[in-house]
């Protein structure tokens, strides 16, 4: 009953300072499994002010699904990717499930001011004015999506074809004996990690911008391009 899940599960109901009302996050979690966990993960962030798109792994059991969008009807400002993936570890499609949120979230009629992506194993070990305040004081109007010169004990992860396959029903990614063309428009890959706290005009950039689509289709056959794509896209002059 939604009438009593915000409060038998202890949601907060309203921004608790004028400073967090004012500063609106976005938050994509990719989740499949352990229902508990998320719930524990979602209560830990969730603010009336803030808005959260779910990613469901479209390999998830019905069950799973359901248990989850029964929760997520119950909050206005929560909901589920319009475009769900069969994510394989590794592969394009966790860096494509981002995106069809990110795609959700430039939609929406909340103005947030930044995105943050997380699984459903995560945590937090802040409280949400701790996070805000943090950005603010270093990050105001950059992205938080650290990185260094691909090294070259990952070259091969965009140097060679990658294929996404299921084994015995468990799907992976696998190189191909094929050599990748360079990257497009002269770009330089960097690399590093997968998650990111990112602005909106950033988000609106990746989504719209002729280089950014380009690195886009050029990742699809690449090892974990979620760990290059973000970060050599920051990277750009300007």
């Amino acid at each position: 009953s939604c009438s009593t899940v915000p409060k038998t599960l202890h949601f907060i109901t309203k921004p608790l300072s004028e400073e967090e009302g004012n500063f609106s996050l976005a938050y994509i979690i990719t989740i499949h499994k352990e229902l508990e966990m998320f719930v524990r993960l979602l209560r830990a962030i969730y603010m009336p002010q803030n808005i959260y798109c779910i990613h469901i792994d479209e390999k998830s059991p019905r069950d799973y699904k359901t248990a989850v969008q029964n929760i997520v009807n119950c909050f206005e400002n929560i909901f589920i990717s319009s475009k769900r993936e069969h994510v394989v570890y590794a592969g394009f499609s966790r860096l494509q499930a981002d995106i069809n949120c990110m795609r959700d979230l430039v939609n929406s009629k909340v103005q947030w001011n930044y995105v943050i992506n997380l699984c459903g194993q995560d945590y937090p070990l802040k409280t949400n004015k701790e996070i805000i305040q943090y950005i603010k004081s270093k990050w105001n109007g950059k992205n938080i999506t650290p990185g260094i010169v691909q090294p070259l004990h990952v070259k091969h992860r965009t140097e060679v074809s990658y294929r996404e396959f299921v084994h015995s029903g468990v799907p992976y990614v696998y190189p191909a004996k094929i050599r990748k063309a360079q990257p497009p428009h002269n770009l330089t890959i960097y690399f590093g990690s997968a998650y990111y706290v990112l602005t909106k005009d950033f988000v609106q950039f990746t989504l719209s911008d002729a280089r950014a689509k380009a690195l886009l289709e050029w990742s699809r056959d690449t090892y974990s391009p979620d760990e290059h794509y973000w970060v050599t896209l920051n990277r750009l002059p300007g």
